[in-house]
């Protein structure tokens, strides 16, 4: 893992304090300060005083780590390979960011719906629809993810409000494109240690599609962000804290005024293991991203332009995107010649 000297002034993430949301006028108006600086600045920081109990955090880590644990044959039964809606379990080595390798295994959960198969005239985003693939032998697993999703939609709803404040923006702007056809999807990965062939990639730089991803990790450590500098740079674990990082959407939104940052994991040493649960705050597959109306949308630079990354204002077709790229093996068994739009 790269490490770097005490005088870097990388050494932690902007730390946010949410509850300072209900001490006041005067705590309120700092806590809009500096969430709308870490946001403008750096697209990420570490979240606190966000409620979410330690008997909450422990009823979901216990039931990720009883599957993980789960004989091979048990996890390879939700292998994703099998849902057109790429949910279910990915082996190790499975997912690419980048083009190359991510050396981890997770488990993908989404919002608990019937399939959707899309017809003709139909956006092929709505193939993202479909039921979760749980493990038999661990029910409690289903019910800890859920409630997690609930749990976490609600900071994270939350949280946006007090974005879009910090900056000026209606705190409500986008609750339509939310509501109960939101799409909210949760990963719990875990990253086995090094890969044999010494390749560092937990997993690569990469941005995420959405609006807000609210991160768990554990003390092993291993993200990495990319600073003002160009460079990565470790971020320490906090305990108790989440890493909250701003997806894509939201660069939409503000031309470019908020950061979508590039961030990735490095592999632990040796056999170390390293658990963690990010927590994606998305919208509706059908809503369309309209931009914000705020008052530094002058200062605004645009959207970051990467002709190998095109950023579409329909939510959909973002993640889709990035779904056909990272899971070749569902893309080639359930989705061959599909293509996004241009």
């Amino acid at each position: 893992m790269t490490t770097y000297p005490s005088s870097s002034p990388y050494q932690q993430l902007p730390i946010i304090d949410l509850s300072a949301a209900g001490r006041g006028p005067q705590a309120r108006a700092l806590l809009h300060a500096q969430l709308h600086s870490a946001a403008h600045d750096v697209g990420f920081f570490q979240l606190v005083g966000h409620g979410v109990t330690a008997a909450e955090t422990d009823a979901l880590l216990g039931a990720m780590h009883r599957f993980f644990a789960l004989p091979e044959a048990d996890r390879l039964a939700l292998d994703n390979v099998g849902s057109p809606h790429f949910r279910g379990y990915t082996r190790t080595g499975d997912e690419r960011t980048g083009g190359s390798q991510d050396w981890r295994d997770q488990l993908d959960i989404g919002a608990e719906r019937p399939a959707r198969r899309p017809g003709a005239d139909e956006p092929a985003y709505w193939w993202l629809q479909g039921p979760n693939q749980w493990p038999a032998a661990l029910p409690e697993l289903r019910i800890a993810a859920l409630a997690w999703i609930d749990r976490l939609g609600s900071v994270a709803a939350r949280l946006l409000r007090e974005l879009l404040t910090a900056i000026g923006a209606p705190a409500d702007f986008y609750e339509p494109i939310f509501g109960d056809r939101a799409h909210p999807h949760l990963k719990l990965v875990r990253y086995p240690g090094s890969a044999g062939d010494g390749a560092g990639q937990g997993v690569g730089a990469h941005k995420d599609y959405g609006f807000l991803t609210l991160l768990l990790q554990d003390s092993v450590g291993g993200l990495q962000v990319q600073r003002a500098d160009g460079r990565f740079h470790d971020v320490p674990p906090l305990p108790g804290a989440f890493v909250v990082n701003l997806g894509e959407l939201l660069e939409v939104a503000t031309d470019g005024y908020l950061l979508a940052t590039n961030h990735r994991v490095v592999s632990p040493p040796g056999a170390t293991e390293r658990f963690s649960v990010p927590f994606f705050y998305n919208p509706r597959l059908d809503a369309r991203v309209e931009p914000l109306v705020f008052p530094h949308a002058s200062a605004a630079p645009g959207i970051t332009d990467d002709p190998t990354n095109p950023l579409f204002a329909e939510y959909g077709f973002n993640e889709l995107k990035g779904k056909l790229r990272a899971h070749p093996l569902v893309a080639a068994r359930h989705h061959a010649g599909l293509l996004t739009p241009a």
